[in-house]
């Protein structure tokens, strides 16, 4: 199995929430005491929000990619779905394939037959073009919340569940389901989300991006 390398940090409670994962696919798949080798480069979170430009965040990204691939990493990912801005600058620099949460992201929604998604993560992933735009070339239709509602995902976000507190579950449980009737699915579209949403909270099922996008880095690992 190849080496995997993944650029976390962004934010550490979602990136633990990673780690937690490729364990338990790991006991699923493989024979006992079998795991794969992951590099880790976390990056400091407040350092990556405080870059005024996307141009400087790339670039502080791309020192992480670089440092993952001197640690022998053959397959990369970057352990949050905004970053995925410049993924495709990101993957032409790196002298390794890296594994994309938004095309992962897609395939699963289609194998399970799910036309139109409602989005939710920071307000950047949710009102840019490059997350809508990537599903929507999959063919995939994508709606959002207003927005004040986003505004509020946002900063629960940031305010709360990358500080690995979950006190406004209910508020996301509320809006997916204002949804629910307009959709077949919710995109946990930010790696914090699943630390508050489950399977079974809503009433249309959820798209874990974590979990989906562990189990195509292993899948990619595993070629």
């Amino acid at each position: 199995m190849k080496r995997i390398g993944l650029i976390g940090g962004t934010s550490p409670e979602s990136t633990l929430y990673y780690y937690g994962l490729f364990v338990e696919e790991s006991h699923r798949r493989f024979e006992k005491n079998f795991y794969p080798e992951i590099v880790i480069f976390s990056v400091n979170f407040k350092k990556f929000r405080d870059f005024p430009t996307w141009e400087e965040k790339k670039n502080y990204l791309l020192e992480g990619i670089r440092s993952l691939e001197c640690s022998g990493a053959e397959i990369i990912a970057l352990t949050a779905n905004t970053p995925h801005m410049v993924f495709d600058e990101l993957q032409k620099e790196s002298k390794t394939r890296m594994v994309s949460i938004i095309d992962a992201l897609a395939k699963e929604s289609k194998r399970k037959g799910f036309k139109k998604l409602l989005l939710l993560g920071t307000k950047t992933t949710m009102t840019a073009d490059f997350y809508r735009k990537r599903l929507e070339g999959h063919g995939l239709e994508v709606i959002t919340p207003n927005d004040e509602e986003m505004d509020e995902v946002n900063r629960i976000i940031f305010e709360e569940l990358a500080l690995g507190e979950l006190r406004s579950k209910g508020y996301l449980v509320n809006l997916v389901n204002k949804y629910a009737p307009q959709v077949d699915a919710a995109v946990l579209g930010c790696t914090e989300l699943p630390l508050a949403l489950k399977e079974g909270d809503t009433d249309v099922p959820l798209l874990d991006t974590v979990k989906i996008h562990v189990n195509a880095i292993l899948r990619a690992a595993m070629e």
